[in-house]
């Protein structure tokens, strides 16, 4: 039977699609650690106390590469790179998404829109992985190869949500609520189509290394496919709802590192 559970472990059990996997983790949240920790370098100065949460989200990013990394080195593999078509941060910022990375790279303080945006991007991108990693952990929290680290990127994930949640409703409560709600929808809209096409993207490759027939290939594209279609009816909602998370400054305390997997 084709399930979550039984094509997530076809792809741990085989080398090749298990480092494909673990690279493309790696890189995405490698690259969320930049843009986090540039975003933290740039706040202007009327949102500094936003700086510390914000380097806290970049270092939580940063450990979660290296995780993937050291369950590569566990099985004597090394990263591989990462088709552009799986590039889920850049394709994002293709589509006008967060903010553009050249942007980034200059050193002009960011406005307190450009800081607005950041967020209400977060809080969708963040959905996606909380979503995920909730998924990963319901099916294999007890593997013995990656369930410590889907259980501490989880943990970090719903920390990440939470503290959007926050600090986008402290903006709105500041004047900013038309503009949240803009680019959340925005966002949450390109975002569904972007994670299709990545999805679609991954599961090519995957096919290709596992050698699936091209039955089970169709049928895990039409699967994509449909819940693309759920997404974009209605599904998007869940990601612009805001709501004041049980986790209250979740940003705000001493990170958990992860020295047992670095």
């Amino acid at each position: 039977m084709l399930s979550a559970r039984s094509l997530f472990q076809e792809i741990v059990d085989h080398d090749d699609s298990f480092q494909l996997f673990c690279s493309i983790a790696a890189s995405g949240e490698a690259q969320g650690g930049w843009e986090n920790a540039r975003i933290a370098a740039l706040v202007p100065d009327g949102m500094r106390d936003l700086a510390p949460k914000i380097t806290r989200h970049g270092a939580d990013e940063d450990k979660h590469g290296r995780i993937f990394h050291a369950l590569l080195r566990r099985r004597g593999l090394e990263a591989v790179p990462v088709p552009p078509e799986t590039d889920y941060t850049m394709l994002l910022e293709r589509r006008g998404i967060g903010l553009a990375h050249d942007k980034l790279r200059r050193q002009e303080a960011l406005s307190e829109e450009d800081i607005v945006v950041y967020l209400a991007h977060s809080r969708v991108t963040e959905q996606r992985a909380a979503d995920q990693m909730e998924m990963l952990v319901r099916y294999f929290g007890d593997h013995p190869v990656v369930g410590r680290a889907i259980h501490m990127i989880s943990n970090d994930e719903d920390n990440h949500l939470a503290y959007c949640h926050e600090e986008l409703l402290r903006l709105a409560r500041a004047g900013h609520g038309r503009t949240i709600q803009r680019v959340l929808r925005e966002s949450a809209l390109a975002e569904i189509a972007v994670y299709r096409d990545v999805s679609l993207a991954v599961m090519d490759h995957m096919g290709r290394l596992l050698h699936w027939p091209a039955p089970k290939a169709a049928l895990l594209a039409a699967g994509i496919r449909a819940m693309y279609a759920y997404e974009r009816f209605s599904g998007w909602h869940r990601m612009v709802d805001l709501r004041m998370p049980e986790r209250r400054n979740a940003l705000g305390g001493a990170p958990v590192t992860a020295a047992e997997f670095a």
